[in-house]
Formats: C-alpha cells, structure tokens, sequence
C-alpha cells in the first residue's frame, strides 16, 4: 500500500483509513490494521475487503453519495479481524490533494453504546474522548494543509509590497491581501494551537518587543473610519526578551482587537507602553505570579466601558464572550496561552465606565533589545539554500524570494531526492530549509541524515504542524505561514550562526 500523502493519523490510538474516490485504500494506520487485520496490508487494499453487507450500499455508492455531503458521522458496520462484524461510528471528511478527491474515514467503536447499566457513564465518556481526539486530529489536518497555502500568499505579498512604491496604484489593494492572509492566518494558529494538546515555549534568538508593539499598533492605527487617539511610549533602553515573533503579534494583536471594539464609537484613547521591570523578591500583578527578577512589560490601556467584575474571572476561559454575535470567544484565551507558553503572565485590570488595562510580561535578558540579533539589517547573501518541501507552491515561493535576494537556490520535493543533491560532488550546500511533515523521509530523519553525514554546513526547519517530539533540539525552526521578511531574517540568521549542524 502506497500513498505520497502524509497522513497524520499514522499514530492515532483509533482506526483511521485514508482512500481514494474509487475506494481503493492508500493509507491505514496500525489501530485499522489491528482492529481489521492484514487485508489492509496488502497491494492497494480495497474497502469493500472490511466492508459488511449490513450497510446496504456498496462501498463505490457510499463514497459517492458522500463526495456530495459535508463532514460528519455515519454508523456502519466492518468486518473485523479474528470474523465476525463490528458496529462503528465513522467520521468522514473529504479533502482535495493534487486534484483528487480523498476521504478520510475515523472508527470509534460502539461498544460503548450497548454495554451495561453499570459501566454506561465510563463507556459513554470514553466514546466522547475518542470522539473529541478524532475532531482534534481533523483540526491538526486542516491547519496543516491551509498553513501551506497561507505561507505562498503571504510571503509573494509581502515581497511585492516590497517592491512597489507608496504611490503604486495596487499598494493598497496589496495591502488588504496581506491584512487577509494574516487574519486566515490567526484563525488557523487558533486551530492549531487549540487542536496541539502540548505546546513548550521557544528557544529563539532575543528580540526587540517594541519593534512587534509598534507593528501591532500600526495595523490598528492604518485602519479606516478608526477615530482613536493613540498614545505610543515605547522605552528606548528597553531589555531584549526571547520570544516567537508570530505568535507574540498574534497575542497583542488580539488585546489591541478588543481595546479598539471597547473604545468604537469616537472619543477613545488608547495607550501601548513598553517597560522594563526588576524585582529583587517576588511580586503579583492580579492573576499573574511573578518571581524575582527581569521582565520587559507591554502594556495596552483604553477608556472604554471597562469590565464587571463578575466577568473579569471569565475572560480566559476559552469561548467565553460577552460580545455576542459571530464572536468565537478564543482571542483573550489565545493571548493567554500564547504569552503562558513563553514564562509569561497576563494581567487584566478594570472598572465599569473606568476602561481596561492588560499587561504582559515577559521573562528578559539585561541587555538591550537587539544586542544579541546577530542577523543585522542586511538580509541579502549569496550562499547556496537548498529547499526541500513536499509542495511545490512552496518550493516557488522561497526559491523566488530567495533568489531575489541574491542567494543561489536549489529544491528538492522531498528528503530522498534532497539527498541525492546533497551527495554530488560538485554541490556545496550551506544551508538546507526542510520541512519537517513529508511523505517517505520526514524532515526530522533527513536532518538527522545530514547531521551524522555531515552533508551541509546549516539545518533550518520549518512546518506549519510542530509536536515536540519533532521541534529541533536548539529550537531553530521557521512556522508557517511566514511573511518574506521573516523567512529572510530566519535565513540570514541560520547562516552567520555558530551552530553546524554536528553541534
């Protein structure tokens, strides 16, 4: 049985099957093996060979009277391994790859469903876990293939708006694209991040919490009809602290989001600080303990109509919302998490009709913020990249952004074909960009290839999908999506680092 799709269910507690539109299936993890035995080992396996007559339709019928429905359960019945006929709940969803029409099919037993009176509470409740962990893994996909999208659109955006001139009569039409992309962009962070049961705070180089401040701000302050009187007091000497750029702007993004809808209406003001902070002994701010030492502060204050406080407990807890309407109830509890994930605290203070402030803290280094950018403002090289990625979309992107650049740019479409390059004589690469979630050979092993052969000077990772076990022990790893200017500061970074790949 052989497929080129990654998929991501490979390790699922649960039977899953991914097959084709005719039925024939191209992938089944080791749960399906298990539960319907070693006909879904052989040559191109058929879902007619675990299919029951009991479900009245043919398989061939049943999938194409699905391919015109939307995702959702159906309880069949399948043969199951040792004889006998097994009674299933199947959630179903539908995907496009390359053109061609896939479905994705989960089994969670019902046992559960018939069993007796005295186990009926924990059956249930496990019958629901299972359920909720197939909805989590979905939400995993999703993110993943819509990530891979977002990166092409973002990046060739903003290397275009690079380009062009303030005058340039698509500048702003440019400009909404980006806005776009970077709103569908969160949404699938959110995905992600609520779909990723664990998450481990990044290991980046200092950065500057102004530079992401400001740039928030500015998003806010560009917007049109906003009638808001910003006040912006950035600290000059302010620390350098550690943190991932893109999930921080998604953080005060969705703080800022909310103090301009408290303030909608005219005659609001909006304050965006940045301090430092050393304590000698610990101290608390509201909800947030903090130990001693050093931290650098953003916080964002209005003097809108303020918060309860009945409602301050709540505004953390994920899909709580006093707002109403198509609000979804996630953005205060993505902040949370985001900044909780990076040693972090969140802090929330405020008053009917006295408005609201929100601090951030954030663990810092004492030194000033830039100091350890070894980057620099020149992102231009002229080293050999080799790219390797599994979507040809984003294979395009980098080797055209990059070559603008000036670097020299060879790709590969998947870890084989990337070491077939790498082992020419005549090819010195300096540094390889691999995706880590590929068909065949993942990121993961080809990196750990290269390292052992010692096959390239540099390994910079990248993925839209990041579990721990495949984060990169030094944490050099570029997210997707990413705008161009991130991809090139990542880039340049990796390069003119110390670290080889043996180290």
């Amino acid at each position: 049985m052989k497929s080129d799709a990654v998929f991501i269910l490979e390790n699922a507690a649960w039977p899953a099957l991914l097959l084709d539109g005719s039925g024939t299936i191209l992938r089944a993890n080791p749960a399906a093996v298990k539960m319907f035995g070693s006909v879904l080992e052989g040559e191109a396996p058929r879902l007619s060979a675990i299919w029951s007559a009991e479900n009245g339709l043919t398989p061939e019928q049943f999938l194409v009277q699905r391919g015109h429905s939307p995702a959702g359960a159906e309880a069949l019945k399948f043969l199951v391994k040792g004889g006998g006929t097994g009674a299933f709940s199947i959630s179903i969803c539908s995907l496009h790859k390359d053109g061609e029409k896939l479905f994705v099919f989960q089994a969670v037993s019902e046992a559960a469903a018939v069993g007796g009176a005295k186990n009926q509470v924990l059956e249930t409740g496990l019958a629901q876990k299972q359920k909720l962990d197939c909805a989590l893994q979905l939400a995993r996909t999703v993110s993943l293939d819509f990530n891979n999208a977002l990166t092409g659109v973002l990046a060739h955006t903003s290397l275009l708006l690079g380009k062009a001139e303030p005058g340039h009569p698509w500048r702003q039409s440019l400009l909404e694209v980006e806005k776009s992309a970077e709103r569908a962009a969160e949404i699938s962070n959110e995905l992600a991040a609520f779909s990723q049961r664990e998450m481990e705070p990044p290991r980046a180089a200092p950065g500057n919490l102004n530079a992401i401040a400001n740039r928030c701000a500015e998003f806010f302050r560009n917007a049109p009809g906003a009638a808001i009187a910003w006040q912006l007091q950035f600290d000059k000497g302010l620390f350098a602290a550690r943190f991932d750029e893109a999930k921080l702007q998604q953080a005060l993004l969705k703080v800022l989001e909310n103090a301009v809808e408290a303030v909608a209406g005219g005659g609001g003001q909006i304050l965006v600080q940045t301090r430092n902070l050393e304590l000698s002994e610990p101290a608390q701010d509201q909800n947030v303990q903090l130990v001693a030492g050093t931290y650098v502060c953003v916080e964002i204050a209005d003097n809108g109509a303020g918060i309860a406080p009945e409602v301050l407990p709540r505004i953390f807890e994920p899909f709580f919302t006093t707002k109403g309407g198509a609000h979804r109830g996630l953005g205060l509890a993505l902040a949370y998490g985001i900044v909780s994930n990076h040693g972090g605290g969140v802090a929330v203070s405020g008053q009917p009709g006295a408005g609201t402030s929100v601090r951030i803290y954030l663990p810092a280094e004492k030194q000033l913020a830039g100091d350890g950018d070894g980057a620099g403002d020149d992102l231009h090289g002229t080293e050999t990249v080799l790219v390797v990625d599994d979507e040809p979309l984003v294979l395009t992107m980098m080797e055209t952004i990059l070559t603008e650049y000036g670097y020299k740019i060879l790709t590969a479409s998947g870890g084989r074909k990337a070491l077939a390059i790498l082992a020419r004589d005549d090819t010195k690469v300096d540094l390889v960009i691999t995706d880590l979630v590929m068909p065949g050979m993942s990121g993961r092993e080809l990196t750990e290839h290269i390292r052992q052969h010692k096959l390239a000077e540099k390994v910079l990772c990248m993925s839209g999908y990041v579990t721990p076990a495949d984060k990169p022990a030094d944490g050099n790893c570029l997210r997707k999506p990413f705008t161009s200017a991130e991809l090139l500061a990542k880039v340049r970074r990796a390069i003119i680092s110390n670290l080889g790949v043996d180290e």
